[in-house]
């Protein structure tokens, strides 16, 4: 007599996404993020030439040259400072602009979402890489400010459709691209002078950088 025939165990189901982090992928996670929270907070403190790698081991409890680890240099530490507030400010920008979509919102509140946003990136948590990116530029290399540059664009290009809009529609004075250019410098400037707990609230900033720029905010 036959054996019966037994069916083939189903083959196990492939996972959708990206594969699931070890522990030590973590950890390494982690410790990166630790790394670079520090070093922005130093090297905004301190200055870039005034901060040693040997100061960032230690304000998040590394040995001297554990940070060689995770990067080359104290120079692509700096970049990586940089470019990961740059993609963490993109990301919320992105997120105003979605939510302004699905709102169905005027220009004019779209430039609110944008300036709120932004100002939440120079005032929120995390806000340390501003200051860092405003004044040591100078310390990258070529190729380094090159691929800032790129993600700068990519931050400001979403401006452009809602400062066009405006002026179309009469409540833009200046042409796009010096609107764009005077309004993030004025926004940027804020990190120098203001402070929360003796002034306005980013909401009221927000409506006061509205008053300022367009006609009938």
């Amino acid at each position: 007599m036959n054996a019966p025939h037994l069916p083939r165990p189903a083959a196990p189901k492939r996972l959708r996404g990206r594969p699931r982090q070890t522990a030590e992928q973590r950890d390494e996670g982690l410790r990166r993020h630790e790394l670079l929270a520090a070093a922005a907070r130093l090297f905004r403190d301190k200055g870039f030439d005034a901060t040693s790698t040997r100061d960032i081991a230690a304000a998040v409890g590394m040995h001297s040259g554990s940070p060689f680890y995770h990067f080359k240099s104290k120079d692509a530490l700096l970049f990586a400072v940089m470019a990961a507030g740059m993609h963490t400010a993109l990301a919320r920008q992105s997120q105003a602009m979605q939510a302004a979509a699905l709102a169905g919102d005027t220009p004019a509140q779209q430039l609110r979402r944008l300036i709120r946003a932004h100002f939440d990136t120079l005032h929120g948590p995390g806000n340390d890489f501003v200051p860092v990116m405003l004044y040591e530029l100078r310390a990258l290399s070529a190729e380094q400010r090159s691929a800032l540059d790129q993600l700068q664009l990519d931050y400001e290009a979403a401006w452009n459709p809602v400062l066009q809009a405006l002026h179309d529609a009469g409540q833009l004075c200046a042409p796009v691209k010096l609107a764009r250019l005077l309004m993030l410098g004025a926004l940027n400037w804020s990190v120098k002078w203001f402070d929360p707990d003796k002034g306005a609230s980013l909401d009221e900033l927000t409506e006061a950088a509205l008053a300022l720029f367009l006609k009938d905010a």
